[in-house]
């Protein structure tokens, strides 16, 4: 054999051989993977936990992904490139591979905190300001790993960032006081995500979420005021879903002076009582009743008291039941007087 054609063959083969190694891993990590899935997803559907579904959600991504890196590295290591490459190809899929896990465990962490928060009344809501954190700390620490086995030391470095965050936090008082305000709401609960809440100054909503600046209220005319959560701390808010989220619907009226008072009571009792049994958002096992309150200048006054599951259903309540009421009173005969105003033409002339 030709000495040329030696050299050929070995040079197609020092080519062939790693470039075989790498695509065989990467298709045995294809079948490998959609095997494995296929197979923890039917068993993830009988079971009542989200934990199995967060892992294999977060996990099936980068699965290939780190079959392909340990193709490249068996490659590498079966190549005849020199010693120094080889071991800069090791260092940079080693960063690779570390950075991956640190973000597939952040993307479970986050994952575990919203749907634990979403069905637990004692852990901390799942917005974007307790999902972030964890993140942040779980990526900071696959970093200081990576340095570290990067062969550098991370004391000076962890010093450096000491007296750098103390700079940091001077400059960014701002910042970090609506960050340190965001964790004091989430921590006393006192405002969560998806309460209906007034401020003060006349704003309110839904609450969306708690971000690490701001908080965000949907309004009912479905806009979103964001109010910094320092801010959010200082004013007075009324937050219709705590203690619970029924409330009394309060429906003001008042009837003529000749009217049967006993007979006024029946009668918007009665139709109260269908409206709690009949209109969504109202609370059937309600009794409603009416309270008389003054001897106004044409009428005398009192208060129907009904009950509606949440903030928003009182408009509902209340609309129907005005008509109903009004169509009843008619059938009935009692009459909802108008304004009237005497004049006394008598003491007009005297002056």
């Amino acid at each position: 054999m030709p000495e040329s054609l030696a050299i050929t063959i070995q040079s197609v083969d020092q080519i062939v051989v790693p470039l075989a190694i790498l695509v065989g891993v990467l298709i045995a990590g294809y079948v490998i993977r959609k095997i494995l899935f296929m197979r923890l997803n039917r068993w993830s559907q009988n079971t009542q936990s989200q934990l199995d579904d967060i892992i294999i959600a977060s996990t099936k991504g980068p699965f290939v992904i780190w079959f392909l890196m340990l193709g490249a590295y068996l490659a590498a290591n079966f190549s005849t490139l020199p010693e120094n490459v080889v071991r800069i190809i090791g260092k940079v899929l080693f960063v690779l591979g570390s950075f991956s896990v640190a973000l597939v465990l952040a993307n479970i962490s986050s994952g575990v905190i919203k749907a634990y928060s979403s069905r637990s009344k004692v852990a901390l809501p799942g917005v974007s300001l307790t999902q972030n954190i964890a993140r942040l700390i779980i990526l900071g620490i696959g970093i200081l790993i990576i340095i570290n086995g990067l062969g550098i030391p991370i004391t000076p470095i962890l010093a450096t960032l000491g007296v750098g965050g103390l700079a940091v936090a001077l400059a960014l008082q701002d910042t970090l006081s609506n960050l340190f305000a965001g964790f004091y709401i989430l921590v006393t609960r006192q405002i969560k995500v998806g309460d209906y809440i007034k401020l003060d100054s006349g704003e309110e909503g839904y609450v969306t979420d708690i971000t690490w600046r701001t908080t965000k209220i949907r309004m009912l005319q479905n806009n979103v005021v964001l109010v910094p959560n320092e801010k959010l701390t200082k004013v007075i808010v009324t937050n219709y879903y705590l203690p619970d989220k029924e409330m009394a619907v309060l429906v003001n009226l008042g009837v003529h002076y000749n009217s049967d008072l006993k007979k006024v009571e029946a009668v918007t009792c009665e139709v109260a009582k269908e409206i709690m049994r009949d209109v969504s958002g109202g609370v059937p096992e309600f009794q409603p009743f009416i309270r008389y309150n003054t001897f106004g200048d044409f009428s005398i006054n009192f208060t129907v008291i009904l009950r509606a599951k949440e903030f928003v259903d009182q408009y509902l309540i209340k609309h129907e039941f005005i008509k109903r009421l009004h169509e009843r009173y008619a059938k009935e005969g009692i009459v909802i007087p108008y304004p009237i105003r005497a004049i006394n033409y008598d003491q007009e002339k005297t002056k």
